[in-house]
Parts: C-alpha cells; structure tokens; sequence
C-alpha cells in the first residue's frame, strides 16, 4: 500500500507541475494568436486559433419565474445551460420565455492542431 500512495503523490505532483507548464503555455499561444486579426498562428507542422464561444448564465429566480409551470423547475431544478437548450430544442421553453434570465458570457477557447 505505500507503494500505491508513493505512485498516488508521485503522480498528483506531477499533474499540478504539467497544469502550470500548459497554463504558461496556454498564454503564450493566446497572445500570439491574439496579435494577429485572424487570431490564428501557423508554425511549422501546427495550427494554432482562438475560437469565441457564448455561455449563458442562467439567474435561477428568474428562470423559474419565466417557466409555464412549476412542473418544469423539476425538470431543470437548478439552471443548467445543457439542461435548457434541450428544453428550448423539445419545444417545452421558448425562448422568448428566457429573455432577461440570463446573461452572455463570452469564452476564450483555443485550439491547437496538428497539420
């Protein structure tokens, strides 16, 4: 077992040292990409681009003071995005039932390929 817990620690360690290298990493690629209009980097055999992505953050009192009936805060229970989009795409909330529940967070997300 002290073997197992050594190789545990041992491994942990090393997780966080390989998070910090690639959120280092991570920022340097973003601000290269983020000189460039297109947000995007060529460099030898690797595409590099910032992709923008909206979220919504949903306000659970107002979401459930929009919804038809309270049958449907079941079904939801607490704002979740993945949860909603369903129920707008099933036709159980329209959208316009959503206006002013929430608020649009833009993401930063980055993708690097090789080509």
């Amino acid at each position: 077992m002290e073997e197992t817990l050594r190789m545990y620690f041992e491994l942990k360690q090393q997780q966080k040292e390989l998070e910090q290298a690639l959120d280092e990493l991570r920022e340097e690629i973003v601000a290269k990409c983020g000189q460039r209009e297109s947000g995007e980097v060529l460099a030898g055999g690797y595409h590099a681009k910032i992709v923008h992505q909206e979220r919504r953050e949903y306000d659970d009192a107002r979401l459930y003071e929009s919804l038809p009936e309270a049958g449907v805060w079941r079904l939801v229970s607490k704002a979740d995005s993945a949860k909603i989009a369903s129920m707008v795409k099933l036709s159980i909330i329209s959208e316009e039932a959503l206006k002013g529940t929430y608020t649009s967070k833009r993401i930063q997300s980055l993708q690097v390929k090789k080509i």
